[in-house]
């Protein structure tokens, strides 16, 4: 008996020296520019013939797909929305009136993690689950890992969230091997695998696997750092990318840790970052098409150095759930148009995600900003800290509260001084006013399988 989809790749283990996982990773941008738009033509056809989604929403913008040739074209095409996906959902589920493949042919369902209601259903096709491995295994080996290596999944496994069966299978397709204890599993039994297996490689949240290693001592009587792992590759939260927090990960563990950044809507993971530790590079440009918009004009801008905006994704070869010009949300940061590892892609920092953005007093805020100013002020502070937006909407006219943990050993008595540092602090940085409230060291829960949220709604009833 054959099956059509491989568990791991055939010529996985042939890898594991190369300098990219695919030639498209560093092949000049005209080539790369030209598979896309071959591939860019064909994902229109599929829509005309087999989504009445895409059908009406060109229709009602007066476009045909025939018109859509180029990467140039594009801008012809309107957007589209989170709201439309959850609305298309609602309308037809599971899997909304979005999906442009037969239900015959759906091998896979993957969940968001629906931290802004109801968790969005993604369909898989046999080719749709092929191309998440391979985007997948992309990204791995440019954050580090290889064939043959033992991957500690530090990322919950449970809920159907990308961060785990995918991971665990984009994992098994590149000839690595996961070691499948989630964060759902406990830092006890986490760290008790790691001892037990020696992984090469973690994969987690950046606040997770930084909470793994301070437990490391208290369940294994020895640091984390003597676990003998070389790369922790971190991702699903921003902290991978703050300099102070990636200190403290490779300083805990002893091992250089990269950054990844996906979603659920387009795949598991299509940016990842090198050994240069400068940004994390599109790997995946014959599979998506990447704008940059800049959110306050609403033109599209190029891909410069020092450009900020938010990522607009079209999907190429994409069958069951297919995106056009989909607005993602993570607002990001060009780092780079170039690398010494060769890669083409640009390179690029997450500084947000444009539905957490705040705005104090006329001021653009990103939560991400917040805390990556808090834990550079550690050992005063504990690196630590939660919003409290207690107000409609992202918008307040007022000083924005921050709770922020003071250092292990500090005295309460100064917390009148460390406060007004704090502020000052945030004021040179961030050019916006804070209240600060200083509370002891280990007030909130430590990190565990779901995501950090740094904003809360409300005050909380602390002790």
């Amino acid at each position: 008996m054959q099956f059509g989809m491989r568990f791991r790749r055939a010529d996985a283990a042939d890898r594991a020296k190369e300098r990219f996982w695919h030639a498209i990773e560093g092949a000049p941008l005209d080539e790369v520019r030209r598979i896309q738009e071959e591939r860019l033509r064909a994902q229109m056809a599929w829509l005309k013939a087999k989504s009445p989604f895409y059908q009406e929403k060109f229709a009602a913008a007066g476009v045909d797909f025939d018109e859509i040739r180029t990467i140039a074209d594009l801008p012809k095409l309107p957007y589209t929305y989170k709201t439309e996906i959850r609305e298309s959902l609602a309308a037809e589920p599971p899997f909304g009136r979005h999906r442009a493949a037969p239900m015959a042919d759906i091998i896979q369902m993957q969940a968001s993690s629906g931290t802004t209601g109801s968790p969005s259903y993604v369909a898989l096709t046999e080719a749709d689950a092929e191309m998440w491995h391979e985007m997948t295994a992309r990204c791995f080996f440019a954050n580090g890992v290889r064939p043959g290596d033992l991957v500690l999944h530090a990322f919950s496994l449970a809920k159907g969230f990308v961060g785990g069966i995918p991971v665990m299978q984009g994992l098994q397709y590149m000839g690595a091997i996961d070691v499948p204890i989630g964060a759902d599993g406990g830092a006890e039994r986490l760290l008790r695998a790691c001892a037990d297996t020696r992984p090469r490689c973690i994969v987690g949240a950046p606040n997770f696997v930084l909470h793994l290693a301070e437990k490391a001592p208290e369940v294994l009587g020895r640091k984390a750092s003597e676990l003998g792992v070389e790369r922790v590759i971190v991702g699903g939260e921003p902290g991978g990318g703050i300099p102070a927090i990636r200190a403290k990960i490779e300083a805990a563990w002893g091992a250089t840790c990269t950054e990844m950044l996906g979603g659920t809507d387009l795949g598991v993971t299509y940016w990842a970052e090198c050994d240069e530790q400068s940004g994390m590079h599109m790997v995946n440009m014959d599979y998506i098409i990447t704008e940059l918009l800049d959110p306050d004009s609403g033109e599209i801008i190029p891909w410069e150095k020092g450009a900020e905006g938010e990522m607009v994704y079209t999907a190429l070869g994409r069958q069951a759930s297919p995106l056009v010009r989909f607005r993602s949300g993570d607002h990001i940061e060009v780092l780079g148009t170039d690398c010494t590892c060769g890669r083409t892609g640009p390179k690029i920092r997450c500084t947000g995600r444009t539905d957490d953005m705040l705005i104090v007093r006329g001021a653009n805020v990103f939560p991400s900003a917040i805390n990556s100013v808090i834990n550079e002020m550690v050992p005063e502070t504990n690196g630590v800290m939660r919003i409290v937006a207690d107000f409609e909407g992202h918008t307040t006219q007022d000083a924005l509260k921050v709770i922020v943990e003071r250092g292990p050993g500090r005295d309460p008595a100064d917390d009148a001084a460390l406060k007004r540092r704090i502020e000052q602090r945030l004021r040179d940085a961030l050019v916006f006013k804070a209240d600060v409230h200083l509370v002891a060291p280990d007030t909130f829960e430590k990190p565990g399988a779901a995501k950090v949220a740094f904003v809360l709604r409300e005050y909380p009833d602390l002790p």
